[in-house]
């Protein structure tokens, strides 16, 4: 029967995001890396300060996340009252859209950019912008060229997913400089904690009013179970933010976890340099065997292979073998896959399984 129930102009665009794949049938010891997770996990303390909050399930979380933002103020040298928390940064980045973009507005970002950036214009009605890159590499340029009076909002994640390529500060103040008065320029710093000495644009934040970075406690504090991120940005922005996002968006295990985690700085700084480490080994083992990738900033690399054909033979060894890592076709990169780093026992197995590959061609 015909109906007249109708969704809103843009929902229908959507394409369904598809996350990565977390097990195989008929496959034991299977090995995932296609989610980008940390293989360290989370500090011990978050894991006691989880189990904790167990003991108070019937009390409601704090609204205002007071202590959360506090620690990450302490951590990071920002202003506690220009932070935000949500759940996860995707919804940060989904309130920003809400927010600021509308029907006749366009929201910007590149071709190889976070395949949600499309779903949160199209959700709120805004048109999606998508600029060419160069080389995998954000296109300041290009991103300024695309820019008109309807643009409203620029997602621009450095270090970048699923590329893992990044930009340098003075290119990201340029772009922010460059931007018509009416655009906010969103720094996804999902990966920033990565990058050594990397401030993830705090510094633009506090010297403009056109820039918010938005983080995550899903990578490299090993809490994507959780569901936990948070956003620095003017003022006024956090404002609207507080205003659109529900009172009590994140649980008080959640919240424990998280202040936990920020906390131990030491693990963090374990993980980094763990990633590092094997970041390079496993980008040195796969180019030796002819499969090369970008110098990666962030906990996984871009293989690239000759082509979409050989690239999907490959991810469907690798299957057999019990690997799962992440096809990339959907970001405009058939001939590449996406592998997160994982321990040394993780590397070493999938550029084995990779030599064998192509060892059988």
């Amino acid at each position: 029967m015909a109906t007249g129930i109708q969704p809103q102009p843009g929902i229908l665009d959507i394409a369904l995001y598809v996350g990565g794949a977390s097990r195989l049938d008929g496959q034991s010891n299977v090995l995932k890396l296609s989610s980008n997770e940390n293989p360290l996990g989370p500090s011990p303390a978050a894991v006691q300060a989880f189990s904790r909050a167990g003991h108070d399930l019937h009390r409601y979380p704090s609204t205002d996340h007071a202590d959360l933002r506090v620690v990450i103020a302490e951590v990071w040298g920002v202003d506690p009252a220009r932070v935000v928390c949500g759940v996860g940064s995707g919804e940060i980045l989904k309130l920003l859209a809400e927010g600021y973009a509308g029907p006749g507005d366009e929201v910007v970002f590149t071709e190889h950019g976070f395949s949600m950036y499309p779903i949160y214009a199209h959700a709120c009605g805004a048109t999606p912008v998508i600029v060419p890159e160069r080389d995998r590499v954000v296109d300041v340029d290009a991103i300024l060229a695309a820019c008109t009076d309807r643009t409203r909002l620029i997602y621009l994640a450095n270090p970048a997913n699923p590329t893992g390529t990044m930009i340098p500060e003075p290119e990201v103040a340029r772009l922010a400089a460059g931007l018509p008065p009416q655009a906010l320029l969103v720094l996804d710093g999902a990966y920033a904690e990565y990058v050594e000495g990397f401030d993830a644009g705090r510094a633009l934040v506090e010297a403009r009013e056109n820039v918010i970075m938005t983080r995550t406690f899903s990578k490299i504090y090993g809490l994507g179970g959780m569901r936990v991120g948070w956003a620095y940005g003017p003022q006024a922005v956090i404002d609207v933010l507080n205003r659109l996002r529900g009172p009590f968006n994140l649980s008080a295990a959640a919240l424990s976890a998280a202040e936990a985690a920020m906390r131990d700085t030491a693990h963090t700084e374990r993980c980094r340099a763990e990633n590092a480490r094997w970041r390079d080994w496993l980008a040195a083992g796969l180019a030796d065997l002819g499969v090369p990738s970008d110098p990666s900033s962030a906990n996984f690399i871009l293989a690239r292979f000759a082509s979409a054909a050989e690239a999907q033979d490959c991810d469907v060894y690798l299957r057999s073998q019990g690997i799962i890592v992440r096809q990339v076709a959907g970001y405009g990169l058939p001939q590449c896959l996406r592998i997160t780093v994982g321990d040394e026992s993780a590397c070493r197995r999938v550029v084995h399984a990779v030599g064998q590959f192509k060892g059988s061609r």
